[in-house]
């Protein structure tokens, strides 16, 4: 993938990173959690079911309230798919993409199996995780391109034709690279997008995404990381959809106050561009993170993958302590997500120490093997 750049880390730095890994994956899981119960309705029926405000709180969905869906169990599975990738960048083998595609089939194993397999040593201990395995609506360009050991590429892609936005509420993880160049965790985004997402809209938006959370966890305002993703995308065939999109939520800002029907506007057709225009614009124009979760459901379009993108950059903007708590406490699979989290904190910016010439911890080769 080429080099990258090193931060430096002192104290301060690392609890701002890991306040803002955490934030990004929590809210993340909480727009979509809050999505998923109004998921598929049009903005009459969520009225209808919830009132006329909409829905404002979360609600029951797959058995449950603060249930995720395949949004937040592919996320989980990219950040364990990045900490791999660096755990094996020991050995020589640093291809990245490689590790992602690894992490992605051991999700879509969750989605056949009906539990942990044990004998399954390479796996690591996310994919023990037994709350993992419940099958929560996945489309079927998921299961077609991770059905086999080949792996989509931006010369080979998966699905040519798919441009939803799955890829990209996938994509937040990249964003956290944060000592990586824009342009490295753009490519990186849009080459483990392939897998499953083989349009340039599809992958596109999935690196767009990727680099406006990696500007929102450096420390930049949204406006500017939006700037920055418009500029990278500028080189890249086929971006001028994703392009407009983003353009496009830019200036609704400027439009009045926000409502559902902007919102549905800029999802468009429910393809990925629109989704994460959307999610941008409810980022940019939300009092705070609850007004602007509610802002990313309340719509005819997919809720909860828009309620993901939306919850991804207000936790990368604010942090974790910015999210609502009540929605916090009963999240589904809280105590993984938050674990998982300060794996990938620890990783980034402690990494040389477990694991590298001084020595490795048993521990943590244990949790993220090298095979």
């Amino acid at each position: 993938m080429g080099a990258t750049v090193g931060a430096v880390w002192g104290r301060a730095e690392q609890q701002d990173f890991r306040s803002r890994v955490r934030g990004t994956l929590l809210g993340a899981a909480v727009g979509d959690a809050l999505g998923a119960p109004v998921d598929g309705l049009d903005l009459d029926g969520i009225r209808e079911a919830h009132g006329a405000e909409g829905l404002s709180d979360l609600a029951p969905a797959h058995g449950r309230r603060g249930a995720v869906t395949h949004h937040t169990q592919l996320t989980l599975f990219s950040v364990d798919g990045l900490i791999r990738a660096q755990v094996r960048r020991d050995t020589g083998a640093w291809h990245p993409p490689t590790d992602l595609h690894r992490a992605y089939r051991r999700w879509a194993a969750t989605q056949r199996d009906w539990g942990p397999d044990l004998r399954r040593e390479d796996d690591g201990w996310l994919a023990r995780e037994e709350w993992l395995y419940a099958r929560r609506d996945a489309p079927r360009a998921l299961f077609l391109g991770l059905g086999d050991e080949t792996m989509g590429t931006p010369q080979a892609p998966k699905n040519p034709a798919e441009r939803g936005p799955e890829a990209a509420a996938r994509s937040a993880p990249f964003g956290l690279l944060v000592g990586w160049e824009p342009q490295l965790v753009a490519q990186l985004a849009v080459e483990c997008a392939t897998q499953t997402h083989g349009h340039p809209t599809g992958y596109l938006a999935a690196g767009a995404y990727a680099v406006i959370v990696h500007g929102l966890a450096r420390g930049e305002s949204l406006d500017g990381a939006v700037q920055r993703a418009l500029a990278l995308l500028a080189a890249r065939p086929g971006h001028q959809a994703v392009a407009d999109a983003l353009q496009h939520a830019l200036g609704a800002v400027r439009q009045g106050l926000p409502t559902p029907a902007r919102v549905t506007e800029l999802i468009g057709g429910g393809t990925a561009e629109g989704l994460v225009a959307a999610a941008v614009y409810c980022a940019l124009v939300g009092e705070d993170m609850r007004h602007g979760l509610r802002l990313a459901v309340n719509h005819g379009g997919p809720s909860a993958a828009a309620g993901a993108l939306t919850g991804g950059l207000l936790g990368a903007l604010h942090g974790e302590t910015a999210l609502p708590p009540a929605w916090t406490a009963e999240l589904e699979g809280r105590p993984t997500i938050l674990e998982l989290a300060d794996d990938f904190a620890m990783e980034m910016t402690q990494g040389t120490a477990l694991h590298g010439p001084a020595g490795s911890s048993p521990a943590w080769l244990t949790r993220y093997p090298r095979g």
